[in-house]
């Protein structure tokens, strides 16, 4: 798997946490999890760029070890760069088969921000 490998860097799955604020009422914050590793690859196809062109967000397929089960809505962010990504797909849908020698499930994700204060 060199290529795949050699594609997959370090990401972290942020995890969404609900605690008391100061004034006795909930908030949502949002915080570094576990960390695994992740290739990412854009998709540049015409629709995906006609949707751009109207407001959709960028679309990414991410690649991660079959043992990494990412599901809509969690929310994984690349360290390289810190930008965010929401899972749009349920990874238990894509994966290489037992056999294979590759050992890789695929989610869809689009590129996106966190929410400022919840």
């Amino acid at each position: 798997m060199g290529l795949v490998d050699e594609a997959m860097e370090k990401t972290f799955i942020i995890d969404k946490v609900t605690t008391l604020d100061d004034y006795g009422s909930v908030k949502t914050v949002y915080q570094q999890g576990a960390e695994i590793m992740a290739a990412y690859s854009f998709n540049s196809s015409t629709q995906a760029r006609i949707a751009a062109q109207q407001g959709v967000n960028n679309r990414f397929t991410i690649l991660t070890r079959k043992a990494v089960v990412l599901q809509y809505p969690d929310i994984v962010q690349r360290a390289s760069d810190g930008k965010y990504f929401r899972i749009t797909s349920d990874g238990k849908d894509n994966r290489t088969p037992a056999g294979a020698g590759l050992d890789l499930r695929a989610v869809e994700a689009e590129q996106w921000e966190l929410p400022l204060d919840e």
